[in-house]
């Protein structure tokens, strides 16, 4: 993400609070992080994670496109994303995620097309962990990735999968001296009537 892209988020992230008359307290306990850090985020000072903009899109009641681009998806038949042309966003640890399907309305899940970068040295620290609600799919297409799911580690290559429970704390790694690409399908939680 640029920083311009940062800064715009930022100011959509903190008008939308504000909007909502909603305390930073009330938004940072959503997305499960200090008011302290949640407040480096509404300043521009932090790149926005995918989860982090997931979780603050619930609380405010908007599709996390409305974060991202500030507008609203409107298509409800079908959506069409040509190579490249998804909305970009950089997670922490340099992963890059392009949105698939940023313009359909209503969506019960958000797909992504990732690229892990392979940074020499990851694989002797522990994997990053990160935790949200509902379900994901991640399918290799090229490269290899070590997933760390629920303390339970395992390498994924070309045409594995792995699908689990995200609210168990999980993280991944490019490993093998490449980077790696993967779709990541995240699942909305059921709604409870």
């Amino acid at each position: 993400m640029t920083n311009s892209n940062t800064r715009e988020i930022a100011e959509r992230l903190k008008g939308l609070r504000e909007m909502l008359d909603l305390t930073p307290a009330e938004v940072a306990e959503a997305a499960g992080m200090d008011e302290a850090t949640y407040l480096e985020y509404e300043a521009g000072n932090r790149d926005f994670s995918v989860t982090m903009l997931y979780n603050c899109a619930g609380k405010f009641g908007v599709d996390v496109t409305a974060l991202l681009t500030g507008h609203t998806p409107t298509l409800s038949s079908y959506s069409i994303v040509r190579a490249g042309q998804g909305v970009r966003t950089e997670r922490r640890h340099a992963f890059t995620y392009q949105h698939l399907a940023q313009n359909f309305k209503g969506r019960t899940a958000e797909p992504f097309f990732v690229t892990a970068p392979f940074v020499p040295g990851a694989e002797d620290k522990p994997i990053p962990l990160s935790a949200h609600n509902g379900q994901e799919f991640d399918y290799i297409l090229s490269g290899r990735l070590m997933v760390n799911i629920g303390g339970n580690i395992d390498e994924l290559g070309p045409g594995d999968a792995a699908y689990y429970d995200s609210s168990q704390p999980h993280g991944m790694i490019a490993v093998g001296g490449e980077d790696c690409v993967f779709i990541a399908v995240v699942l909305h939680p059921e709604k409870k009537d």
